[in-house]
Order: structure tokens, then sequence, then C-alpha cells
């Protein structure tokens, strides 16, 4: 009697111990799984940006990962450099002024290129002339496979006088790195071995 006694205690406490591991098991599991889905979803509210609306409302915008949008970037860099450079009005101060932006977006090849045409009296001509110029991109390529990130730009140059317009072929050569955002480089990119490959006249218009 008293060893089926013990039997049953014995048989009490096992199933105690089991009940007890089973309940830690599952305790374990409850709290790993709020851990986790408590990470999931702070990762998730990072990738959202709350945008106050004149201080009356607030405008959910989700963020994106800055890599995506560094094509779009790198294009709208060169095309912007090139719209400040080859953008010429004649007033000395005009010049000096989109040359002072553009020299922002690149480095000293960019300046080098400029400084060879002053001395060759081009910008002095197009003030003394009453000269006008203009630039069109069509096209800039880039290679992002690596890096500096290799870069062709193709484009057309007007060039406005009174009595006609010169249409011209531009295509230049440039290489890209990664620079640091400023308000004076927004896109964080900094052009690099700028060359002129080609620029050559396509037509002239008489006015």
């Amino acid at each position: 009697m008293e060893f089926k006694t013990l039997r049953n205690i014995e048989n009490s406490f096992r199933q105690i111990r089991l009940y007890a591991i089973a309940f830690a098991v599952l305790c374990i599991s409850v709290v790993g799984y709020a851990v986790w889905q408590s990470y999931r979803f702070a990762e998730e509210q990072r990738q959202k940006v709350y945008v106050l609306d004149n201080g009356k409302s607030l405008m959910l915008a989700l963020s994106q990962d800055a890599n995506i949008n560094r094509p779009v970037e790198a294009r709208e860099h060169v095309r912007r450099f090139h719209e400040l450079f080859f953008t010429l009005a004649p007033d000395k101060n005009a010049i000096e002024n989109n040359m002072k932006r553009a020299f922002h977006l690149a480095d000293k090849s960019a300046f080098d290129y400029y400084k060879d045409l002053s001395e060759k009296g081009y910008y002095n001509r197009i003030i003394s002339g009453n000269v006008q110029q203009r630039i069109e991109v069509d096209s800039v390529i880039c290679n992002f496979d690596n890096h500096p990130y290799a870069v062709r730009t193709y484009a057309k140059q007007f060039i406005i006088r009174s009595s006609n317009v010169t249409r011209r072929n531009l295509i230049t050569s440039c290489f890209l790195v990664n620079s640091v955002r400023s308000d004076n480089n927004p896109q964080g990119f900094n052009i690099e071995k700028f060359a002129v490959v080609e620029n050559k006249d396509i037509e002239v218009i008489e006015r």
C-alpha cells in the first residue's frame, strides 16, 4: 500500500514537472514572439516620416532607401552642372555667378576648362558680342558598376546672336564620386576629370 502511494506521489511530481516545463516553454515562446513583433514594428516605424503640414495636420510619407534614388540624383547633378556651366549671358556678373555655383559641383578640372576658355577670350567675346548661350541636355549615361562612376553627357548647345543661331552638338565625359551633401551640393556628388569630347556646329539658322 505504501509502495503504491509513493508511486502515485512520484507520478504526480513528474506530471507537475512536465506541466511546469511546458508552461515555461510556452512563456518563453510568447515572450520571444512579442519581442520579435516589437522589433519588426519598430523597423517599420523607422521607414515612416511624419510631416507637419502648416502646423495643422500630419501627413504620412514613406521614406525610401537612399540608394534607390542615387542614379536619379547622379543624373540631376550632372544635368545641373551643365546647365550652370554652359548657360551664358552677355553679363560678366551673371557668368561669374553661374561658374561659382557650377564649381561647387565639380573639381579643378572644370575650373581648368573655364580658365582655358577665359584665356582665349571666349567669355569676353560673349559679352562684347551680346551673345546668349543656352544648353539642352538630351541624356546622361551613368555607369554604376564601378566607383567612381563614369558618366557621358549628350546635349545640344545654342549660341544666339542678333544675326543667327548656331546649334552645336556637345558631348562631355566625367567621373562622379560620392561627396557630402550641402546647400551648394544637395545631391552629394562631385564631378572629376571633366572633359569636352565633342563640340561641333550642326547648323546655323539665320534670323
